[in-house]
């Protein structure tokens, strides 16, 4: 017996090798999830060394260079600002203020998500109930109007947008994880699981949450592309980040009005960007749902 159980540990280990090998592989003949990874790859790379990538810190102002244009000034290859902040370095800058959003919300978004979420699917009764009334509550008002409200009552600045989108990024996660939940708890290894006296704590984190991994992994690489967007669009209402730190969203809201004409790159380039990492995450996504989904056609 013992024997028995011996060579069959190993032959588990060598199944889970081969299914994450299967799917990595997957992944890399995915061509648009590889150029994707590559974008995220760049757009962390800014976030984390922007101290040293940048020419010049993000808030330097040089009041002899006024709104120069792209390429037409040496110390200033990507032109500069209403204030002559070079808008390179802050557009570098703004990378780590996107990526602090994107990757911070889902975080705690996700952690209260699958929490409420694991346990209304799996306990039930009072507690499901529960849990459904605060997602159609939360539900009924939409997010942005939710945002608005509070951060004309909080006032702007990183972490507050980090905290105001962080109340409504918990819903999506919640429904995803009852529902997941809901169909787990009725497999046969769970009903074995629970006769040989396992505790709910002990069937929840080592038996059910494995086995939904998967949807939560990919719904996480879509809410990342979400709050960035987010936080982007509450910048450009004057509700976001405020000055002097480096925002996408913000850098297009200031760009608006009757000089946009002239000054094309105060939109363009910040609007390029955020298009690119929503992009980036976008084909990860994808790629990260197909190769853990084998079933799923290219």
């Amino acid at each position: 017996m013992n024997g028995a159980i011996t060579l069959r540990q190993p032959v588990e280990r060598r199944k889970q090798r081969t299914l994450l090998g299967d799917a990595i592989r997957r992944f890399r003949r995915n061509a648009l999830a590889m150029i994707g990874l590559l974008i995220l790859f760049f757009l962390f790379f800014l976030a984390l060394f922007a101290d040293v990538i940048a020419p010049f810190p993000p808030d330097r102002a040089d009041f002899g260079a006024v709104r120069v244009l792209p390429f037409t000034h040496p110390t200033y290859p990507l032109g500069t600002d209403a204030v002559g902040r070079d808008y390179l370095s802050r557009l570098i800058y703004g990378a780590r203020t996107s990526m602090t959003v994107g990757l911070l919300v889902p975080l705690i978004g996700f952690s209260v998500g699958i929490t409420l979420g694991a346990l209304a699917g799996y306990l039930g009764g009072m507690v499901d109930f529960v849990v459904q009334r605060l997602v159609e509550i939360f539900t009924a008002v939409p997010p942005l109007l939710i945002a608005l409200f509070l951060l004309s009552v909080t006032g702007s600045g990183l972490f507050n947008i980090i905290f105001v989108l962080s109340l409504t990024a918990w819903i999506e996660p919640t429904r995803l994880t009852r529902a997941q939940f809901l169909t787990v708890r009725e497999k046969e290894f769970i009903t074995s699981a629970r006769a040989l006296g396992a505790t709910d704590g002990r069937l929840i984190l080592t038996h059910v949450l494995p086995n939904i991994l998967t949807p939560l992994l990919v719904a996480f690489t879509f809410a990342v592309p979400q709050a960035i967007f987010a936080e982007a669009g509450l910048s450009f209402l004057g509700l976001g980040i405020t000055e002097p730190t480096a925002s996408w969203g913000k850098m297009v809201g200031n760009s608006v009005g009757s000089t946009i004409r002239v000054f094309y790159h105060l939109a363009l380039f910040p609007t390029i960007l955020v298009a690119l990492t929503m992009l980036g995450f976008s084909f990860v996504g994808d790629g990260l749902q197909e190769a853990l989904d084998p079933t799923r056609s290219r």
